[in-house]
C-alpha cells in the first residue's frame, strides 16, 4: 500500500525528531553534569613581559616584540587618538599580533595615517587597529589577536591575549595553565 503526502511528511517528521533527540539528548546530559554549583574554567597564565616605557614611545611608530612565546611577531603603537581598547592616558595605545588571520602570513607595514596594519603581503589583508584590529580590506574574517596591556608605573607590560594567534592551538607551547574554580 502506497504511502499518502501526510503519511509521508509525519513518517519523516518523527524520523527527524528521533534522530535530533539523539544528538541532543547526550548534550543535555553534559550540561546537566555541569550544573554542580560550581563555575569551572580554565586560564592559561600568560607571562608578563615589559615590552618599552611609555616615555620611549613615539607616536605613529611601531615597537616589534615577540609574545607570549619567543618567535610570535607583535607590534605595539601609540596611536595619536584614543581607540577601542586603547591603554594610556589617552587611550591611544595598542598591541596586536602580525600574523595574518586569513593564512597567517607575517605582517610588516603599518601606515601611522590611517592607524592600519598592512597589506599582508600574501593576500593584501589590511587590518584597522583602531577598531579592535578589525579587517578593513582583504580575505581576512577575523580580527587580529589583541595583546591585552598593562601599564606599570612607565611601564608598558604585555599581560595576554585577546583571541588565539593564527596557527597555534596552544599560543604558549606549554606554559603552566591553572583551572579556576568559583562557587
Amino acid at each position: 500500500m502506497a504511502m499518502t503526502r501526510r503519511e509521508f511528511v509525519a513518517a519523516g517528521a518523527a524520523v527527524g525528531a528521533a534522530l535530533g533527540g539523539g544528538v541532543v539528548l547526550p548534550v543535555g546530559l553534559a550540561w546537566e553534569r555541569d550544573r554542580s554549583g560550581s563555575v569551572i574554567a580554565v586560564v592559561a597564565r600568560f607571562p608578563d613581559v615589559v615590552i618599552t616605557d611609555q616615555g620611549s614611545l613615539v607616536e605613529g611608530e611601531p615597537v616589534w616584540f615577540s609574545y607570549p612565546s619567543e618567535g610570535q611577531a607583535n607590534m605595539l603603537v601609540k596611536m595619536g587618538w584614543p581607540v577601542d581598547h586603547g591603554a594610556g592616558p589617552d587611550r591611544d595605545v595598542v598591541a596586536f599580533s602580525t600574523h595574518c588571520t586569513h593564512m597567517g602570513c607575517p605582517i610588516q607595514e603599518f601606515s601611522p595615517a590611517t592607524g592600519t596594519l598592512g597589506p599582508c603581503p600574501c593576500h593584501f589583508t589590511t587590518f584597522d587597529l583602531g577598531k579592535d584590529g578589525m579587517p578593513a580590506f582583504g580575505q581576512a574574517t577575523q580580527h587580529l589577536p589583541r595583546v591585552l596591556l598593562r601599564l606599570d608605573g612607565d611601564g608598558v607590560v604585555a599581560v595576554g591575549l585577546r583571541r588565539p594567534i593564527y596557527g597555534h592551538s596552544d599560543p604558549l607551547h606549554g606554559v603552566a595553565v591553572r583551572v579556576l574554580e568559583s562557587t
